[in-house]
C-alpha cells in the first residue's frame, strides 16, 4: 500500500491515516461544532461513515488526485484531526486546494496553521503546484486567520449560492508558489 511521506514541524506530525484510526476519526468528526466548520463533514456522523472515509483517503491518494494528513501531537502520537490537498488544474494552473480540521479540544492552539502551513509546503515543493487555495465559511473566521497566518491572500466573496454548491457565505484565499515563505 502506497502512502504519504510523513512531514514533521515543531509540535506536530503528519502522517497517513491507518485503518486504526477510525475510531479517533469518528469521535474528533463525530463532535457537532467539529462538523459545522466544514461542508466535509456530515452531522451527525454514523457509525461506519470514519471507515468509509479512510478507505476513501488511501484510494484517492493512490490515483495522485488528494493526499489526507492525519495530524497527530509530536509528544503522544495523538491523532487531532486532518489536513488535505485535493490536486487539479484552476485556471490554467497546476494547484491544490487546501482542507482541514481539527478537534475541538485542539482549537486555538496554532496545530492548524502549523499544519496548514507544512501541507502547502509538500504541495509546492513535492507536487510542484503553482498555487494553494482554500475556502472557509463566513461565520468561521478562525479559519480564515489559519489562512493569513501561512500567507495567503484574499481572493473573494462568495454568496450563498446551492445552485453551486456554496449552500453558505463562503470565503477564498489562496497563495503563489513565489509567495509562499517557509520559515
Amino acid at each position: 500500500m502506497k502512502t504519504a511521506p510523513t512531514l514533521y514541524t515543531e509540535r506536530l506530525i503528519l502522517r497517513s491515516f491507518s485503518p486504526e484510526d477510525a475510531v479517533n476519526v469518528q469521535r474528533l468528526a463525530g463532535d457537532p461544532d467539529v462538523a459545522s466548520t466544514t461542508d466535509a463533514i456530515q452531522h451527525p456522523y454514523k457509525d461506519g461513515t470514519a471507515k468509509k472515509w479512510l478507505k476513501w483517503c488511501q484510494e484517492e491518494f493512490e490515483k495522485g488526485k488528494r493526499v489526507n494528513f492525519a495530524i497527530t501531537l509530536r509528544t503522544d502520537g495523538t491523532l487531532i484531526g486532518t489536513v488535505s490537498l485535493l490536486f487539479l488544474t484552476y485556471q490554467a494552473r497546476e494547484a491544490a486546494e487546501l482542507g482541514y480540521w481539527i478537534g475541538k479540544s485542539y482549537w486555538n492552539c496554532g496545530y492548524c496553521t502549523e499544519a496548514a502551513k507544512a501541507a502547502v509546503a509538500y504541495g509546492f515543493q513535492a507536487h510542484n503546484i503553482d498555487l494553494a487555495y482554500a475556502y472557509y465559511f463566513k461565520r468561521n473566521p478562525a479559519s480564515g486567520l489559519v489562512l493569513k497566518k501561512i500567507g495567503m491572500r484574499y481572493v473573494k466573496y462568495i454568496r450563498k449560492d446551492p445552485e453551486r454548491d456554496f449552500f453558505e457565505d463562503t470565503i477564498q484565499y489562496r497563495i503563489l508558489k513565489c509567495e509562499f515563505i517557509e520559515k
